[in-house]
């Protein structure tokens, strides 16, 4: 019986997800009994609208950082991909295209940032912070600093990227769940997931049978900054504008859930679940301390608590389960 036991907690504690997931459910009892307005569907809705813009830019975080690099620019991605759309339509051309346009730029970025990293060998955290500030400033030279709006009548793509669905839900959520479920499909069931880990575990080792590390990190550059892209438009279906400072800092909160969720900071291991669990972990500590009655100063300080006790949580379990 003590031996059935011992495999059952090593076969939990083997799920990446399971510390991520445990600080999830004391956080929801923690507020759930601070508030009574904590469990409502009014909460749970405005919670994952929150999540959901997070969540979608933590997905592509999580698969690069798998592959053991950073991408720090996605915040300023957030806002260029959409912003580039907003532009394109109010000159005329249509919203899908716009949209079509403002992935390609998005795609492009994160295509530089693997480049540059490939043929410099500097570390993607000093080549994404350069492309993080030269695209945020260029953000601000474009737009004079002020936000763009739609100007147009046709506002049924937008309503499809961000707006609302069902029972106050938005589209943002439904992409939010499809981008987990492909991601951790690639991740987990594909060949180039098992890449995509053996390139974060052991590059040198990854190199020797033969994969190609250059490739497979640019494409998960790509795939990175067009995810931010994909969040930023989200955001716009659900205001029909952008400003030139959206996504301040969104990159930092990104890699919190990525963290949280189980991701090694020097890669080879994570998972998409994970991510999508770090990121409603953030939301829910964002409108729980506001329902609380916390200042929202807060909130940061709550977030970089959260972030270190996950390390600490994830490091213990993974050893646990491999000792």
């Amino acid at each position: 019986m003590k031996q059935q036991l011992h495999k059952l907690i090593v076969k939990l504690l083997r799920i990446s997800e399971i510390g991520s997931l445990s600080g999830l459910l004391i956080i929801v009892l923690v507020f759930s009994l601070l508030s009574e307005h904590f469990l409502t569907w009014t909460n749970f809705v405005g919670i994952f609208t929150m999540t959901a813009e997070l969540g979608i830019i933590a997905i592509g975080v999580t698969f690069l950082m798998i592959s053991g690099e950073f991408d720090l620019s996605v915040g300023s991605v957030f806002a260029v991909a959409p912003m580039t759309g907003a532009i394109l339509m109010n000159s005329g051309i249509s919203p899908f295209f716009s949209f079509l346009a403002g992935l390609f730029v998005a795609a492009l970025i994160g295509g530089l940032n693997g480049f540059v990293l490939i043929k410099t060998k500097i570390p993607s955290f000093i080549v994404t912070l350069g492309s993080m500030m030269f695209f945020r400033g260029l953000l601000l030279a474009v737009s004079g600093g002020f936000q763009i709006s739609y100007i147009g009548q046709n506002n049924s793509f937008l309503e499809v990227l961000g707006g609302k669905i069902f029972l106050g839900m938005r589209a943002s959520g439904i992409w939010f769940i499809i981008g987990t479920i492909f991601f951790s499909y690639i991740l987990n069931r594909t060949k180039y997931g098992n890449h995509v880990f053996a390139v974060g575990g052991n590059q040198e080792a990854a190199k020797a049978i033969g994969i190609n590390v250059s490739k497979v990190k640019i494409i998960n550059f790509v795939a990175c900054s067009v995810m931010a892209g994909l969040a930023g438009f989200t955001m716009f279906g659900r205001f029909n504008s952008i400003d030139p400072t959206a996504g301040l800092q969104l990159e930092l909160e990104a890699i919190a859930a990525a963290v949280i969720g189980g991701v090694l900071l020097t890669g080879g291991y994570g998972s998409i679940i994970g991510a999508f669990i770090g990121a409603f972990l953030i939301g829910i500590l964002r409108s729980g301390l506001i329902l609380a009655g916390a200042p929202s100063y807060w909130y940061k300080a709550f977030i970089g608590i959260v972030l270190v006790v996950s390390v600490i949580l994830n490091t213990k379990i993974r050893k646990a389960a491999t000792g």
